[in-house]
Parts: C-alpha cells; sequence; structure tokens
C-alpha cells in the first residue's frame, strides 16, 4: 500500500518518489538509517512503524523518537481483532467475559507470526488470539470466529464485530504509521509533503489498496501526529512497565 501512496503523492509533487525497502529490526532500520545519515531537505522521508517509538523504550536504541524526526503527516492503521475457533463455545466477547468470572487464568502464548497463532487456534491449543488481520481468510471461510476489533469504527468487511469502545473499553490500538523526515526540516517543505500525502490517501486507488490491507484511513495533520506519538510513547512506556519489558536506565 506505500508504493501506492507514494505514487498518488509523486502526482501532487510533480516528481517521483522512489520506493526504498529496508527490511528487518522490526520496521526501524529505514527510519534510523535516515535519521542518521539524510540531511532535513525533504528528498529522504520515511514511513513511520510504531516500533519506532516503543523500540527505544526496551533497549538502547541511535535515535529518539520525539527528537529526531520531523513528523510530516499520519496516514493509516492497521486492523486487528480478536479471533476464536469458529465451533468453540465463545459466540460472542460478552461469552469470553461470562466464561472469565469463573476465576479463569489467562496464559499468554507469544507466536513469530499470524501462521503460527492460527493454527495454534485452530488445532485448539489456544482458545482466543489477537492480531492483526492474517486471520482474514479464516474468518471469511467460516473457521475463526471475530469476536472483537480494535479500530475506531467497524469494519466494512466485518460489520458484525463490535470494537473495544462500543464493549465498554476506552481503547483504539490500531498500530499507526505515518510519514517522517529527519529533525530539522524547513516549515514550507514539510507542508508541501504533507499536503501531497493528504491528497494522495484521497485517491481512489490509495482507498483501493487500503481495503485490500485492511489498513483505516487516518489522517492528522502535522502536529496532531507530533501529538500522536508522544501519547504513543507515554501508553507504551506504561505497558512496558507494566510487563516487565521497559529499558533499565
Amino acid at each position: 500500500a506505500m508504493r501506492t501512496i507514494a505514487e498518488a503523492a509523486s502526482k501532487h509533487l510533480g516528481q517521483p518518489l522512489v520506493v526504498d525497502n529496508k527490511p528487518g529490526a522490526t520496521g526501524t532500520l529505514g527510519p534510523a538509517v535516515m535519521a542518521a545519515n539524510a540531511k532535513p531537505d525533504g528528498y529522504t522521508i520515511a514511513q513511520m512503524p510504531i516500533s519506532v517509538m516503543r523500540l527505544p523504550l526496551m533497549q538502547k536504541t541511535a535515535w529518539d523518537a520525539l527528537k529526531d524526526f520531523t513528523y510530516i503527516v499520519h496516514l493509516t492503521g492497521y486492523t486487528f481483532g480478536v479471533t476464536t475457533k469458529a465451533d468453540n463455545q465463545f459466540k460472542t466477547w460478552a461469552d469470553v467475559v461470562e466464561y472469565a468470572k469463573a476465576g479463569i487464568k489467562l496464559t499468554h502464548v507469544p507466536f513469530k507470526g499470524g501462521a503460527e497463532t492460527n493454527a495454534a487456534v485452530l488445532g485448539g491449543h489456544t482458545t482466543l488470539q489477537a492480531d492483526s488481520t492474517g486471520w482474514k481468510p479464516l474468518v471469511d471461510a467460516g473457521h475463526l470466529r471475530l469476536l472483537a476489533i480494535w479500530t475506531a469504527e467497524r469494519s466494512k468487511n466485518w460489520p458484525d464485530a463490535p470494537t473495544l469502545k462500543e464493549l465498554g473499553y476506552p481503547f483504539v490500538f490500531d498500530s499507526p504509521f505515518g510519514v517522517a523526515g529527519p529533525k530539522g526540516m524547513d516549515p514550507a517543505v514539510v507542508q508541501k509533503l504533507h499536503d501531497a500525502f493528504k491528497k494522495a490517501i484521497e485517491d481512489k486507488a490509495v482507498i483501493e489498496a487500503m481495503a485490500r490491507y485492511d489498513m483505516v484511513p487516518r489522517y492528522l495533520d502535522t502536529a496532531g501526529y507530533r501529538k500522536l506519538v508522544g501519547e504513543i510513547i507515554d501508553s507504551e512506556k506504561a505497558a512496558l512497565e507494566k510487563i516487565g519489558l521497559a529499558r533499565k536506565e
């Protein structure tokens, strides 16, 4: 989807945007290289996954998520949800809550990816899974049941699945991402890039591409994006401290 967004933004900038994939390091390699080496002239920008904000809270990194980037525009996020095997006793999230009232103990079982998680639920080795939409084909085929989604609004793909907010939990989790450049960028350049990407996510081809990947449009301007980053850092820090994964100073 990022390539489609870049192509659409190129039309409004009047020059091509070249996408340079830098896989690895939980998505932080591209932003890290940019922060260390790129000039703040607007010609090098990066997609910013939530791991850019989370990783410095867990281990020493070469960047500070607030100080070393110029946040330009927030674009979208991913759909996450809780699923269970379709033929078990949990038909709704309320069923899970009612069952939990009996005093059950929940065990968190981490997996390397969605394929392993799906297999564990289908095989009856785990009861519930919380993940992004790697479960989509299994839900659509009726093998898994989607009990709740974590986006701000219900998904058009699964309109019967309630949001966390509807269920009484004041949370939205959609692994947000946007675009940022190195620190110290000229505000006029930031504005030009912001405007191009804002128009890009309104492009029909981009909307269709985002829908294919279950990505939720979530536009925020430059100030709103920077504010969101600060809120994410505070939230992630509290969560990591609670589960004992926060970096020891």
